[in-house]
């Protein structure tokens, strides 16, 4: 068995300090770095960029809505064409900046509102895959299991990942409870680690209604910006492993090599 550990890193901006960055990338096998539109600036993306290279964390995009006072969670009314420009743009962005310090990226993973969206919009989904594609054809794109964010990225001929979170509460039919809801995130650890060890080994997780949701599982998300976030990611990092389940970046070969 074998999964990717995913967190959204690089939301920082001037002199706010967000998240725990130094402290999660060594636990981490994929980073997801915000690109200015709901989080980030262009040193916070360096900076940011050259963490994950030195501890030798695959790095992707998080291009989001451009909404730095909400942080990119609320939803805004953008046709397919504006989602398409501002994520060829936030991906073009993020991928100079990895050219600038000699790496590229592996992925594409839409944030917050976007994502949620783009996971229930056809349009916006094909929106963000064919910027994806545009971009760097080679790029893996980051969505839930079975949305059309997926299907609209497989429709294009991307490689695709379904993504799973285990600090956040699922409907029964597989999208997250909204965050407006609450109990929609999941503060215990010990909860919080299980969830994630079911997902990894099982492919499955308990919804809010009770019900055994059954979800395929290819990287596991971690919030950059939750509370204790290091430690969680640690803890569950060191529950994979003692379960026999391979940490291992999305891009990775068998042996940890790039594809």
């Amino acid at each position: 068995m074998r999964i990717d550990l995913n967190s959204d890193l690089g939301e920082s901006f001037g002199a706010w300090v967000m998240g725990q960055d130094a402290a999660l990338m060594p636990v981490i096998t994929s980073a997801n770095v915000a690109c200015g539109f709901h989080a980030g600036d262009p040193g916070v993306m360096r900076e940011t960029v050259w963490l994950a290279r030195a501890q030798g964390v695959a790095i992707g995009a998080h291009p989001g809505f451009p909404d730095l006072a909400g942080f990119g969670r609320r939803d805004l009314r953008c046709t397919p064409q504006e989602v398409e420009d501002m994520v060829v743009y936030q991906i073009g962005a993020l991928a100079a900046v990895a050219a600038a310090q000699g790496t590229r990226l592996q992925h594409v993973k839409a944030h917050g509102a976007l994502y949620n969206m783009a996971c229930r919009d056809e349009a916006l989904a094909a929106a963000i895959a064919r910027a994806t594609k545009a971009v760097d054809p080679g790029l893996i794109l980051f969505g839930l299991p079975r949305s059309p964010l997926l299907q609209q990225g497989v429709r294009l001929g991307l490689r695709v990942a379904a993504e799973v979170f285990a600090d956040r509460a699922y409907n029964a039919d597989g999208s997250l409870v909204s965050r407006l809801q609450p109990g929609s995130v999941i503060h215990d650890e010990a909860a919080v680690v299980a969830r994630a060890v079911l997902m990894a080994t099982e492919r499955a997780v308990t919804a809010a209604d009770g019900s055994l949701l059954r979800l395929d599982a290819d990287t596991i998300c971690v919030h950059g910006d939750t509370p204790g976030a290091a430690s969680l990611a640690r803890a569950i990092r060191q529950a994979l492993e003692a379960g026999g389940v391979q940490l291992a970046a999305i891009g990775a070969g068998p042996a940890g090599t790039e594809l």
